[in-house]
């Protein structure tokens, strides 16, 4: 009798509604994956990415594949028009442990699904419209060009440590990111007091960071946009960079001149041919940064993904 009431119980309880549908939990997701921006120079790009910063070049797809370690790299689109005439920023991704589960858990909370889940990698819309990759590192292709082709003993830095792009409306970004995907306020700061330029959200499971890039004119040219929708590769000196730099061949203004971020870190900017900012940073800051606290763990030269 006892067995037959818990049979009965265990049946109704299936019979409830969603029991059987609950909402799936959200997996890791444990930092960048990487950059895609078009390029409408590439024999230009070719030596910036190749010669100057000591990546190696691989092709996937129509792109190129720059490898920085073992699961982040950069892509390059040669054929696809930029997205706007001083835009070129085509898409940014992050890893995850499990991009099945992390389609079911975005789909559960009604977000659409830009690209579905193939060969490891989904890709979605941010609440602004850019496009955002969310990679399991084990089932990409791109993932396992980038684990076979890195680092080069030229490469200029073995970290990709955060990505960042313009926003207009940061709590409407924040909704996205902040309340759907559980990233952490880590850092904000301004040229300016009274406002905020720059805000830093850190991923739920590891120590990369997206940036907001705020204040930004609707009008800005190529180098503002550029400048904005950026990467930053990181180090622990600068003047490791520095020297790197040097053996490549840099040779413009910016190749050694390094300056202190606001965040109390040392940076140095290049621009490749497109405009678009890579920025070199130090992992710790070497002094109290301004605006507010850095409130995560820095990154370091290894990242277990």
């Amino acid at each position: 009798m006892v067995r037959r009431s818990l049979l009965a119980a265990v049946l109704l309880a299936t019979c409830l509604p969603g029991f059987a549908q609950q909402t799936p939990s959200r997996p890791p997701i444990t930092g960048v994956a990487f950059a895609r921006f078009s390029t409408t120079q590439p024999e230009a790009a070719k030596h910036f990415y190749g010669d100057t910063l000591g990546l190696g070049r691989h092709e996937s797809s129509g792109l190129w594949i720059y490898p920085i370690n073992a699961s982040q790299w950069i892509e390059l689109d040669p054929t696809s028009p930029p997205p706007a005439p001083n835009v070129r920023m085509l898409a940014v991704g992050f890893t995850t442990h499990d991009a099945a589960q992390l389609q079911r858990y975005l789909q559960a909370h009604g977000v659409a699904i830009a690209q579905p889940l193939a060969q490891g990698q989904f890709a979605v819309h941010d609440p602004e419209g850019n496009l955002v990759y969310f990679v399991q590192d084990a089932n990409s292709p791109i993932a396992q060009i980038a684990a076979a082709g890195a680092p080069l003993p030229q490469a200029t830095s073995r970290r990709l440590i955060h990505v960042g792009y313009v926003v207009q409306d940061a709590a409407k970004e924040d909704a996205f990111w902040r309340d759907l995907l559980g990233f952490r306020p880590l850092w904000h700061g301004s040229m300016h007091p009274g406002t905020t330029d720059w805000s830093s959200l850190q991923v739920p499971d590891g120590t990369d960071w997206l940036e907001y890039m705020l204040n930004n004119r609707p009008d800005a040219d190529l180098r503002a946009h550029g400048g904005a929708d950026h990467i930053s590769l990181g180090t622990a000196d600068m003047q490791t960079v520095i020297a790197s730099l040097e053996r490549n061949g840099c040779a413009g203004a910016g190749c050694g001149k390094p300056q202190m971020g606001r965040d109390g870190k040392i940076q140095l900017n290049l621009f490749d041919p497109d405009l678009t900012r890579i920025e070199f940073m130090e992992y710790a800051p070497r002094q109290t940064p301004c605006c507010s606290p850095i409130t995560g763990a820095a990154p370091t030269d290894v990242e277990v993904k």
